[in-house]
């Protein structure tokens, strides 16, 4: 949310609802809608650490609103955000429960290769539900379900690898 915030305030100054607006247009349903008091307090995190600065503006017949902007510290952390590539996951909780079930004998392996596998079958039916019914117009949300669903695959795909070399 943090730097999904910052890049959103590199077009210009905005308020929190502006955001809230930009995001949901921006990721339709392939994100969680975001909360609107997650992003005043990610706002105010952000103000703190000097990333971006904030203005009351008066409005004539509602309360006044904050304005932001990015400082230049700001834009020096979206330019690196851009500039570090994004790290694969390469380690998560499915990882280490596997290794730890294999070193101790806790868990059966090959049951939680099974309880994963349905894990990932269900999570890629609802996303093709999610597909199926988002607007066609919004690209940039079937690239992400799409992203999202050729990752369950090749998880899919580890697991079989997992199970034919622990069988």
């Amino acid at each position: 949310m943090r730097l999904a915030l910052l890049v959103l305030l590199s077009k210009g100054p905005a308020h929190g609802y502006e955001l809230k607006q930009a995001l949901e247009r921006l990721m339709g349903a392939a994100y969680s809608q975001p909360n609107i008091g997650q992003i005043y307090v990610t706002l105010s995190r952000l103000e703190n650490a000097g990333l971006i600065q904030g203005q009351e503006v008066a409005q004539s017949r509602r309360p006044n609103k904050r304005i932001y902007e990015l400082t230049e510290a700001g834009r020096e952390a979206v330019a690196d955000w851009f500039e570090e590539p994004a790290e694969p996951k390469v380690r998560d909780d499915f990882f280490m429960k596997l290794a730890l079930a294999r070193e101790t004998g806790a868990a059966d392996q090959i049951g939680l290769i099974n309880k994963q596998r349905r894990y990932c079958l269900n999570a890629m039916r609802d996303l093709s539900k999610l597909a199926a019914s988002e607007d066609r117009d919004k690209r940039v949300s079937h690239l992400l379900i799409e992203g999202a669903m050729l990752h369950l695959q090749a998880d899919l795909d580890w697991l079989e690898r997992c199970q034919e070399e622990l069988e």
